[in-house]
């Protein structure tokens, strides 16, 4: 069975090509458009992985995050951050809100190459012992 990914963003064009992309190297992929409707499809089955836009309405990424590291069976979940919000000003939000480093397993800015948003996943994954049997190339 391939890696289940989330995919948690309100834009559908980026929602659409993150998906087409993880399809096409043999990722079974759902999507949310925001992060109420994602924890309600992680409550549903949980991810192998979840990547996840930090600037959305409703709950945003930051909320999303904390909701699940609160939670000890999702707690463990890999989180990729994918936003036009950088590593650095993530980072200082989420402390000035939380008071706490974010914990995720790594950050990918908007706009990516296919090629490079693979290799991000796909590094994840093998670190979680997740990675898909043959991901193809794009």
């Amino acid at each position: 069975m391939q890696p289940r990914i989330l995919v948690v963003d309100d834009d559908p064009d980026i929602t659409v090509a993150v998906r087409t992309v993880l399809e096409a190297a043999g990722y079974q992929v759902e999507t949310a458009p925001d992060g109420e409707e994602g924890l309600e499809r992680v409550r549903r089955e949980v991810p192998d992985l979840i990547i996840l836009d930090m600037l959305m309405p409703r709950l945003d990424g930051y909320g999303v995050v904390r909701a699940l590291k609160e939670k000890p069976r999702w707690a463990a979940i890999p989180i990729v951050i994918f936003s036009a919000v950088g590593e650095e000003a993530s980072r200082r939000r989420y402390e000035l809100e939380a008071g706490l480093a974010m914990d995720v397993d790594d950050y990918v800015e908007k706009p990516v190459k296919p090629v490079d948003l693979l290799h991000r996943v796909g590094k994840v994954l093998e670190r979680r012992g997740k990675r898909a049997s043959n991901p193809g190339e794009v």
